[in-house]
């Protein structure tokens, strides 16, 4: 049997909820709101009949019963007790990261070479990583030039992923040129923070 009851999320970034049912899943259960690992807000609202709770505060909860919704607060040590082994049977989550490039270049900045060593254990614990590298540009220079660029700016970080170990199977790299800029700017102009690569694994 199915819950009449729903779960819809309020907020850009993917909330993670828990929910479980009781008494043969029919009116009754209830819904957890995890904390983000990387501290954004997050929100998931419950609806039944009539009846609508939002759960925007990490361990925010409601138990669905036929009569009513309850909410409440809950807390880590309820997470693990009841959904312990299907969090531990999940696929770890997405992350992403960001690397910064000298102008012109596909070489590093001196802040981006440490940040790339954490990267690369974040990445290595995964299983089996699946990781997609995007390489940027700033406006300077020809869309042509900036395509090659951005590109080169991926394998780079590809190769360095490779030389680590990462399956080269396992990573994709492309390039964006100026289309996707951090920082909105004009034509020809040297914007630091849009000279990057951003690198999603999951």
């Amino acid at each position: 049997m199915t819950t009449s009851w729903e779960v819809r999320f309020r907020a850009a970034t993917a909330a993670l909820a828990l929910a479980a049912c009781v008494g043969g899943c029919y009116n009754t259960g209830t819904v957890i709101l995890l904390p983000e690992k990387d501290g954004h807000d997050a929100a998931v609202e419950v609806k039944q009949g009539n009846d609508a709770f939002v759960l925007d505060k990490p361990y925010a909860a409601v138990r669905q019963w036929p009569a009513g919704g309850q909410p409440y607060t809950s807390d880590q040590k309820e997470v693990e007790t009841r959904f312990g082994a299907a969090l531990a049977a999940q696929p770890m989550r997405a992350e992403s990261f960001t690397l910064y490039f000298l102008e012109g270049q596909d070489e590093f900045t001196a802040e981006s070479k440490q940040v790339f060593e954490t990267v690369f254990v974040e990445i290595s614990k995964y299983p089996v990583p699946d990781v997609v590298v995007v390489g940027h540009t700033d406006t300077t220079g020809t869309d042509q030039k900036n395509d090659a660029l951005s590109l080169k700016r991926a394998e780079t970080v590809k190769a360095l992923l490779v030389a680590r170990g990462i399956a080269p199977a396992s990573i994709e790299a492309v390039g964006r040129g100026k289309r996707e800029l951090k920082v909105q700017t004009g034509d020809n102009v040297p914007e630091a923070q849009n000279r990057r690569v951003e690198i999603v694994v999951r």
